[in-house]
Formats: C-alpha cells, sequence, structure tokens
C-alpha cells in the first residue's frame, strides 16, 4: 500500500439507500487514515441504509444534499456502488449534474462496482477506458468508453473497479489519484466552505 497524504483535501462521496456497504466504508476509511475530510452527499437530508449485497445494514449520516453541496468545495469525488444506489442516483437530475460537474472540472472521479452507471447517465464517458461490474459493460460501450475486465483501471482523473475483492487495489489508485490533485492545487483554502 502507498502513502500519500490528503490532509487538507475534502472527497464528497455520493450515495443513498442501497449503497454496498463496504464499497463506501473501505474506501471513506482509507481516505481518513491518509488525512482527508470525507463529506456524504446523498438525495435528502437524514441518514441512508447500507447494504450487504441484497441485505440491510447499517445507517450512515448525511452530511449535505446534492441540491445543497457544492462541488466546487471538493478536491474530487468517491462513487460506490450498490445496484440499487447508482440506479437511485442516476434518476436524480441535480445527483447527475453534481457528479458531471466534478469531471467537467478535472477533478478526480473514483467509481466502483455500478456505480459507472452514473458516469454514463452524466455522460462524460465518451472516449474512456473503465471497468465495472460487468453487467454494465453493454451501457458503457453505448456510452462511447471503452470496457475492461481488470481489478483497477486509471485513465487520468477516472479510477474505476468491478467489485468489493478489487478494494485494496482501488483504494490505492484513488488515494494517489486525490494525492496528485492535492499536489495540482496551490492554495486548497481557495475551495474550502
Amino acid at each position: 500500500m502507498q502513502t500519500h497524504d490528503l490532509t487538507g483535501l475534502t472527497i464528497a462521496i455520493v450515495a443513498t439507500d442501497g449503497v454496498e456497504q463496504v464499497e463506501l466504508t473501505r474506501p471513506r476509511e482509507a481516505l481518513i487514515a491518509a488525512g482527508a475530510d470525507t463529506e456524504l452527499i446523498s438525495l435528502e437530508a437524514g441518514t441512508i441504509t447500507g447494504y450487504n449485497h441484497l441485505t440491510a445494514a447499517d445507517d450512515f449520516d448525511v452530511d449535505a444534499t446534492v441540491g445543497a453541496a457544492d462541488p466546487a468545495r471538493y478536491h474530487g469525488l468517491l462513487l460506490p456502488g450498490g445496484v440499487a444506489n447508482p440506479d437511485a442516483l442516476r434518476m436524480n437530475d441535480e445527483a447527475v449534474a453534481f457528479i458531471k460537474a466534478f469531471a467537467d472540472e478535472g477533478k478526480p472521479v473514483a467509481a466502483i462496482c455500478h456505480a459507472a452507471w452514473t458516469l454514463v447517465e452524466a455522460d462524460v464517458l465518451k472516449g474512456r477506458t473503465l471497468t465495472s461490474w460487468p453487467s454494465l459493460q453493454t451501457d458503457i460501450r453505448n456510452s462511447g468508453a471503452t470496457w475492461v475486465d481488470e481489478e483497477v483501471v486509471v485513465d487520468g482523473n477516472l479510477v474505476t473497479s468491478r467489485k468489493p475483492d478489487d478494494l485494496d487495489a482501488f483504494c490505492d489508485a484513488a488515494i494517489e489519484a486525490f494525492a496528485k490533485a492535492g499536489a495540482a492545487d496551490p492554495n486548497p483554502a481557495l475551495i474550502a466552505p
């Protein structure tokens, strides 16, 4: 595992009910361990429920809603998967616009498993190479991207992985991408709250 200092960086995590819990908790813990602040952004205030595949698990406090959060405040974006989570997010115009803003600004985006659905909906994948849960490969190809079956794929500012078994590689690659973005931002206070 590589060591990167993310002190001073704030990473947005966009998720809602049905998020695959381990794809939320493991990357969030890795980001915090590297010094980053994280904020859970969702469709509504309150809490969201994580799932262990199809079984409800723990609740997580939401820090802000996609309608109220400003993408400019964050250095990067983490998109955990689960089937229901990204399916609900891609049906919400504010969530899609929030996610698209990161890609449009060239900020790092790390997406695992089914989370690539939100990137398809945001129309930000044309010409990119990525991976995801295998059932998304047709959607990804139809969006103009190249789908590959690899543990982790880094294409510029985009980091993707297939499934929970890939979390170690995914977390390492995401932290490295966020660290590069932080190093390129000489004054993180410019986007602080």
